[in-house]
């Protein structure tokens, strides 16, 4: 009984990111929890190399390349999406940018992106699968927030302004249409080691700091992602819905 709460078997899920960093943690969560899962991002060769991983493990995948970025070409992608396994009953918005830019050097177009990216393309797609998940009864988003979602660090102002609205968006997706059953909920991690994080990772002095500000003394990995991710996407989580869970071993705690 409890193996069912979190079993994915017969489920389809979407990750957007997952060629890559968390996108690609997560979405190796879902297929080994049992769903058929569409990886979606921008780089074909990556998005390869996680279908191999996948596939080596018996997983069913498919893959697509697609800027989301592009608000106007969404629902083209959501509909390549759902030919591929199948309508989506589990979408994750994995995929993210942060310029790295202090406030005075941001431009228009540092902001259109970032926040077209990580915040307009999970409402869009989220807006594209609901109608499907309310036709079966059941459906999960989950939107990946930030530390950022509640304060601010530096060189993270538009960064942080996405992030602040996906909590928000979180929300609100919840009120929208929690009572179809599809919930929507977020997990906002602490500092785990991928490619936006590069930077904070390569300053050990700072890298160090950051994990004595967490209650457990260390920073996160990937693998630490996995039970909350199949939590929210599986039946255990059917009535939790607009809620942000910090994955941060106890950095916002402190």
């Amino acid at each position: 009984m409890t193996e069912d709460l979190f079993s994915l078997a017969g489920r389809t899920a979407c990750v957007t990111g997952a060629s890559a960093g968390i996108g690609r943690s997560i979405a190796m969560a879902l297929v080994r929890a049992g769903a058929a899962v569409v990886g979606l991002a921008r780089r074909q060769a990556l998005l390869d190399d996680w279908m191999g991983e996948a596939k080596a493990s018996g997983g069913r995948t498919a893959a697509l390349a697609a800027d989301l970025s592009d608000i106007d070409g969404l629902p083209a992608v959501a509909r390549q999406v759902s030919s591929l396994l199948g309508s989506p009953d589990i979408l994750v918005n994995a995929a993210g940018l942060n310029p790295r830019k202090p406030a005075d050097a941001v431009t228009p177009d540092d902001w259109r992106r970032t926040l077209d990216l990580n915040l307009a393309a999970p409402f869009f797609l989220a807006q594209a699968f609901v109608p499907a998940m309310r036709a079966k009864g059941w459906g999960r988003i989950v939107n990946i927030a930030s530390l950022q979602s509640v304060r601010a660090f530096p060189n993270g102002i538009a960064y942080g302004a996405s992030k602040g609205g996906v909590a928000q968006l979180t929300r609100a997706m919840a009120e929208a249409w929690s009572g179809d059953g599809v919930t929507c909920n977020a997990l906002a991690p602490g500092f785990f080691p991928t490619e936006l994080t590069a930077a904070v990772f390569e300053d050990e002095e700072r890298a160090a700091r950051n994990a004595a500000q967490t209650c457990v003394g260390r920073n996160g990995r990937l693998e630490d992602l996995v039970g909350p991710v199949v939590f929210l996407a599986s039946p255990a989580s059917d009535y939790v819905t607009g809620q942000i869970l910090h994955v941060d071993g106890g950095f916002t705690a402190k």
